[in-house]
């Protein structure tokens, strides 16, 4: 990862404002409506970072005029001041000139399925279920139960989830990928541990401006809404499968009564796999993101393990081991979610 030189890019947005500022007032752009328009947007987006440069700068200054006379006890105190200022207003200055993820503040589509280790997997998924409703509460977010798929035996087999809430996105996004789980199960008579996983897939909650999709892109099926093992739960055709037969996306939804209902929230799930699907095209680095998220829910992948002999969880993509299992079951995630945060703001503050 390239370092990131905080003058040198300072001195590109300080050029960039000046070259839009000087065509803010040339005839062709005044004459142009959407470059004008355009142009007006990015000047507005940097007078604020600018007007904290400019006094950064200027604080840079006074504190060099203050050590200078740093003899003097006031002036001594007073460089102290400036220095905390200055510090304090470029760390401000880093947060504003990191690009933004378009995304972050989206609501979010979230999938749990339950991978490698048969029921012991099913019922981790469902205390995966359990972490998230309550580290949505902790944040003020609203759960929309989207598609549920207990399985026989406890826990679940699958289930999708709207998040609802300010910056859901940008709280939940690092959560995508395999969680394995190491404990002894209920069933286990030896207490012998077992390794387990589930899947999670987080997909910004696409809005029809996102993504046009052609209706006749779209095959819509209906059936009868089946229960677990096959029972029938309904005796009209309220489930709905819409395939969208370019990219063979398949998503079912048969929890409401409702076929209308149905359709509604197939149609939301089946939007935002596919702005994902548009993510991955347009960048290539990180081709098949919504793949490498969920992987093959091997045991040997993750992203995150929790062991509960040793009461501890550890990211893997930070190495950060936290020891109290009990309260991130509980949704204490924030440790994670900002270790992480500040790793995706260096790589950010490096490509530029």
């Amino acid at each position: 990862m390239a370092e990131f030189d905080f003058g040198e890019r300072m001195e590109e947005i300080e050029s960039a404002f000046e070259e839009i500022e000087k065509a803010l007032s040339d005839p062709e752009v005044i004459a142009d409506p959407s470059r004008l328009a355009d142009l007006g947007r990015r000047h507005s987006e940097l007078r604020e970072v600018i007007a904290d440069i400019r006094r950064w700068r200027q604080l840079k200054t006074d504190l060099g005029e203050a050590r200078e006379m740093s003899d003097d006890e006031d002036m001594a105190v007073l460089a102290k001041d400036l220095r905390r200022e200055v510090d304090d207003l470029e760390e401000r200055i880093k947060d504003e000139l990191v690009p933004t993820d378009p995304h972050d503040a989206k609501d979010v589509i979230l999938e749990i399925r339950s991978a490698a280790g048969g029921d012991e997997a099913s019922i981790w998924a469902g205390d995966l279920l359990r972490m998230y409703e309550r580290y949505a509460d902790r944040l003020g977010y609203k759960i929309e139960p989207m598609e549920v798929s207990p399985s026989e035996t406890g826990g679940y087999d699958k289930v999708t989830l709207a998040v609802k809430g300010k910056g859901a996105y940008s709280r939940l996004k690092y959560e995508g990928g395999v969680h394995r789980v190491q404990r002894v199960p209920k069933t286990e008579s030896q207490g012998r541990i077992h390794t387990s996983t589930a899947t999670v897939a987080v997909l910004p909650e696409a809005e029809e401006v996102d993504i046009e999709v052609d209706p006749n892109d779209v095959r819509v099926d209906v059936y009868r809404s089946t229960g677990p093992g096959g029972q029938s739960v309904n005796t009209t055709d309220s489930a709905v499968r819409l395939t969208h037969v370019p990219t063979g996306l398949v998503v079912s939804m048969q929890d409401e009564k409702s076929q209308l209902q149905n359709k509604e929230k197939a149609w939301r799930v089946l939007r935002s796999r596919l702005l994902q699907l548009e993510q991955e095209k347009a960048a290539a680095e990180v081709a098949g993101e919504r793949k490498s998220q969920v992987g093959t829910g091997e045991r040997s992948e993750k992203i995150r393990t929790y062991n509960y002999k040793e009461n501890r969880v550890t990211d893997h993509r930070v190495g950060l081991t936290i020891r109290r299992l009990d309260q991130v079951l509980e949704g204490d995630l924030d440790t994670f979610v900002e270790a992480l945060s500040a790793q995706e703001q260096a790589r950010r503050l490096a490509e530029g």
